[in-house]
């Protein structure tokens, strides 16, 4: 890729060709506050809370959808960014509730964050309240778009990513609101409930039930999730020795921040559902009782020991990773000398 240099602010930046202002700025640490730009998806440069000062350019553009040139000049934070950026926020919190530390995100919006980076110190507008109702009837996750800052990115991730085409702006002009087709509940309208449109979503408006109001975790911890053989990394937020929450880590070549709906919303109930079996069962005098595994592997290797290799079958599950299933297939002709082998791949 061709090198390209630009200045912004006081720094030489040097970056690749094809890149975005925002993108290059991200990389030498410069802050741009930005509300509607999400890595997995196209710029769309809704917000204008990204837009800067470029020599030799009319007016503001926005810095997610601009691309960096050779010899550019860029200024981020001069007064009159500041000024139009207060101005742009503010119309935007005119039409979001004020009620912080009730809000499920709070302390996670990004809203919040936007605010307090650019200075925001009070609201001069009337506020418009939107009287929408809340969803809380699809699985998983609610939706109340009166939190809603019409930012897209759950529309964007949905079509661009996830290919499922959802959800979408609906109405027009101040009615404008993300929905469905005809409004129709997300369980009828063909939703994966992979949860990127949550993921995505910079402020309360789409929140998950489990998390909602645990509050902050104590740590996160990087993880394999454990219902397939794809190898999806999860980052799982960690309390009280529970886990509250799973979200795809964006930050690796497997699943590049996107999960299904077992790894995104079924970690937390499988790992400490009251019937999970933690230790080994075997059958004592028609009762299965707990034991170790020592004596469990003991037990299962004497009762194959007992047959013919031809009375012999295994099965694979696909639940297993790739390395599982051929220790398993290995095994089976190896030390049971059965081909009887196979594997379910239906999930």
């Amino acid at each position: 890729m061709k090198t390209v240099k630009l200045r912004i602010n006081d720094r030489v930046i040097e970056t690749t060709e094809g890149k975005t202002v925002l993108e290059a700025a991200k990389e030498a640490g410069i802050y741009i506050p930005t509300l509607c730009y999400h890595p997995a998806v196209k710029p769309f440069g809704g917000c204008r809370i990204c837009i800067v000062e470029i020599e030799k350019m009319r007016g503001f553009p926005t810095s997610c959808s601009t691309p960096v040139a050779e010899g550019m000049v860029v200024r981020t934070n001069t007064p009159q960014l500041e000024h139009l950026r207060r101005g742009v926020l503010e119309l935007i919190i005119t039409e979001h509730p004020y009620e912080c530390l009730t809000c499920p995100a709070n302390r996670r919006c990004e809203l919040q964050e936007v605010a307090g980076k650019i200075g925001m110190k009070e609201i001069t507008l009337p506020y418009i309240e939107k009287h929408l109702p809340a969803y809380r009837s699809d699985p998983f996750f609610d939706r109340d778009y009166n939190l809603c800052i019409l930012c897209g990115r759950c529309v964007r991730v949905c079509d661009e990513v996830r290919g499922a085409n959802v959800i979408a702006f609906t109405q027009r002009s101040s009615k404008t609101v993300i929905g469905t087709a005809f409004g129709r509940p997300l369980k009828e309208s063909g939703c994966q409930f992979c949860g990127a449109c949550v993921d995505a979503c910079p402020t309360g408006a789409l929140e998950e039930w489990a998390r909602k109001w645990e509050g902050e975790g104590d740590k996160k911890v990087l993880t394999t999730c454990p219902y397939c053989g794809v190898g999806c990394q999860l980052n799982l937020t960690v309390k009280n020795g529970r886990i509250i929450e799973s979200v795809p880590d964006a930050d690796n070549d497997v699943n590049r921040g996107q999960a299904c709906v077992k790894g995104r919303f079924g970690i937390a109930e499988f790992v400490h559902h009251p019937d999970r079996l933690k230790q080994p069962l075997i059958k004592k005098d028609g009762q299965f009782v707990e034991a170790s595994w020592d004596e469990a592997l003991d037990l299962i290797a004497s009762k194959l020991a007992s047959f013919k290799k031809e009375e012999v079958a295994v099965l694979a599950s696909a639940r297993c990773t790739n390395e599982e299933n051929y220790v398993t297939q290995k095994f089976t002709r190896t030390v049971l000398g059965s081909n009887n082998v196979d594997h379910c791949a239906r999930l």
